[in-house]
């Protein structure tokens, strides 16, 4: 049951505040630039030894923060797996890299999002990783706990720049 408001009606709490998404790049990061290169796997060592033994597993780490949560980490993983299994993983795991860029303003770099996920997929899976992480993201936590460590560093967070109208 809920709360009585005092009016003899239980009433809903309101929701939580939606989480707010970092917009702005990592400082020294250029806007709209990758804050890491397509082969820098080593960069994250453990990241690149999982994702080459498993890449379902980066795969559904980074589909559930992109996704908002809206996607579990089981069921991205899940279904880059089976697609995978039919050699057309890249055919689903591109639109998240675009998801991705378009979160924050990336630009499509090196080449076309298909084309690096279909000749280049284990370097893209952890590139996306890694910029994850360098937003401030832990993509090992999940949606729900960086959403909880986002909401509680809203207060430290910098302002958001609103660019000029036209």
């Amino acid at each position: 049951m809920y709360p009585n408001n005092g009016t003899g009606h239980d009433e809903k709490p309101p929701p939580p505040p939606p989480m707010q998404i970092a917009q702005y790049p990592p400082a020294g990061a250029a806007p709209g630039q990758w804050t890491t290169g397509l082969c820098g796997c080593c960069e994250d060592p453990s990241n690149c030894i999982i994702t080459w033994c498993c890449p379902c597993i980066t795969f559904g780490q980074n589909a559930e923060i992109i996704d908002g949560g809206a996607t579990s980490c089981c069921v991205g993983g899940l279904i880059y797996y089976l697609l995978a299994n039919v050699g057309v993983a890249c055919l689903y795991t591109c639109g998240y890299r675009k998801k991705l860029r378009g979160l924050h303003s990336l630009q499509e770099d090196p080449c076309d999002d298909c084309l690096v996920h279909c000749f280049c997929l284990p370097c893209a899976l952890c590139q996306e990783h890694r910029e994850l992480k360098n937003r401030g993201f832990d993509p090992s936590i999940g949606w729900a706990a960086n959403a909880q460590k986002m909401n509680q560093g809203a207060a430290t967070m910098p302002p958001m720049m609103q660019g000029m109208g036209r």
